[in-house]
């Protein structure tokens, strides 16, 4: 079983926006779609571009580097069906964000 780390308070990521952490050596971008967390690998399938640096529009998030778009409530693309990146369990404990990371039932494809 994932044991959730502490990563971040929820003020500190705003409606509509994402913010970059390491955790447990993985960078995680945790996404606030209107006052629900979703966090995921922050490394884009493509060529690693920063996720929490793009555009979110609703649920998705497209990569800056190349337009690549993810859904940040699961990680998989909506265009491109054989790209994803990993979803992380995610939980609000108070006002924490807590995700789980480290082995395999903590992210997943």
């Amino acid at each position: 079983m994932s044991e959730f780390v502490p990563v971040a308070k929820i003020s500190d990521i705003p409606k509509g926006q994402a913010r970059a952490f390491e955790v447990n050596g993985q960078q995680v971008a945790i996404f606030n779609v209107d006052g629900q967390f979703h966090a995921i690998d922050n490394v884009c399938a493509h060529q690693g571009g920063p996720l929490a640096e793009g555009e979110l529009d609703g649920c998705v998030v497209t990569c800056p580097w190349h337009g690549w778009t993810y859904d940040v409530r699961t990680g998989a693309s909506p265009d491109e069906p054989d790209a994803s990146v990993l979803h992380y369990h995610l939980k609000v404990d108070g006002d924490q964000l807590l995700v789980a990371v480290g082995d395999p039932s903590g992210g997943h494809r």
